[in-house]
């Protein structure tokens, strides 16, 4: 009995979440599929495009459907609530009252297989930026989201060889350099990269679209950077909706590409970054498909790829519009709970 009494201890500890439960953060435990026994962390703290509702809903998915842990952490405000409106400038003459972002649980980085980022702008108080630095230097995956190609405001304190390392140009490949075309009034139409069509990241992946622009990661004239493989083209169309036409004026850009990064200590860590991912891009099957490819694809788990494995929503997801406007919008503050 007593031997039983242990092996129970032992076989329930096995499948214990590895972040221990919190009212600072969301922990969704693993079911059924190739996932079980990986964790996967999501930190959601921008303040235009929904992540703090985006990200729980992925991780709904990626926890249900395909069996991994997962943990959602938040930008919260003095308060501990989950708080969009937190500005991330200054006022002029008001320097001295700006309050600087935080995200409660970055020490549970470490035990992340692979980490999505959706931040913008963030100012963190320096051990939380050494936290996400360790991270990115460990040679495990990660993926970016829309705003994390300018993810931070104060620099993150990671050198290699002496140099600063550059966390959009660099690490993920492009950072925001405009928005190309209008603003909150055109959407975007992903062509998959003929020559990479039988890529495992693009595997059932078809009609993706969402109803926020292409974004300008590199100056007109010149192209990604050579060590980045372009998976999804751009379209902007004339319009928020899905059969708009496309703008014929404007080219097509890259909103999904992959590389590696080489750290410090010369480990190669697989990166994928796309530029869509508001909460209304989210809506669209195929943009969820191409992230949660990317996740197995992260994690060299190519094989386990399902293209009929479902990316279906777990209960209700209504994303609120994205925007600054919070009062019209319905953007506030809330305790983490009201994420579920």
């Amino acid at each position: 009995m007593l031997r039983f009494f242990f092996a129970l201890v032992l076989y329930t500890h096995a499948l214990a979440h590895p972040v221990p439960e919190s009212t600072q953060w969301l922990t969704y435990p693993d079911g059924d599929g190739p996932g079980k026994g990986r964790h996967i962390m999501l930190i959601a703290a921008d303040q235009e495009y929904r992540s703090e509702q985006s990200m729980p809903m992925m991780a709904k998915i990626l926890s249900t459907h395909h069996g991994f842990d997962c943990t959602v952490l938040f930008g919260v405000n003095e308060k501990g609530e989950v708080d969009p409106t937190m500005p991330v400038y200054p006022e002029k003459g008001k320097e001295s009252e700006f309050k600087q972002h935080h995200i409660p649980g970055l020490e549970h980085l470490a035990s992340a297989d692979l980490v999505i980022y959706f931040t913008r702008l963030l100012t963190l108080p320096m051990n939380e930026r050494e936290l996400i630095v360790k991270y990115i230097d460990s040679g495990k995956p990660f993926i970016a989201l829309r705003t994390a190609n300018h993810g931070f405001h104060a620099p993150l304190p990671y050198k290699i060889n002496g140099k600063q390392v550059n966390w959009g140009t660099e690490v993920l490949g492009g950072a925001f350099m405009g928005h190309h075309g209008r603003w909150h009034a055109d959407s975007t139409r992903g062509m998959i990269v003929e020559e990479q069509k039988q890529h495992p990241i693009l595997s059932g992946v078809s009609d993706i679209w969402g109803n926020s622009d292409v974004y300008r990661t590199y100056k007109e004239g010149t192209s990604l950077p050579a060590d980045c493989t372009a998976l999804v083209w751009g379209q902007p169309l004339m319009g928020r909706k899905h059969d708009d036409p496309p703008n014929t004026k404007l080219e097509p850009l890259p909103v999904a590409w992959i590389k590696t990064w080489q750290t410090s200590s010369g480990q190669s860590a697989r990166v994928f970054h796309s530029t869509m991912g508001s909460g209304h891009d989210l809506q669209s099957a195929g943009l969820r498909r191409l992230i949660i490819n990317a996740v197995y694809w992260g994690m060299s788990m190519e094989a386990a790829i399902n293209p009929t494995r479902s990316v279906d929503i777990v209960g209700s997801y209504e994303p609120l519009e994205s925007g600054f406007n919070y009062a019209k919008l319905g953007v506030k503050p809330k305790p983490v709970s009201a994420y579920k």
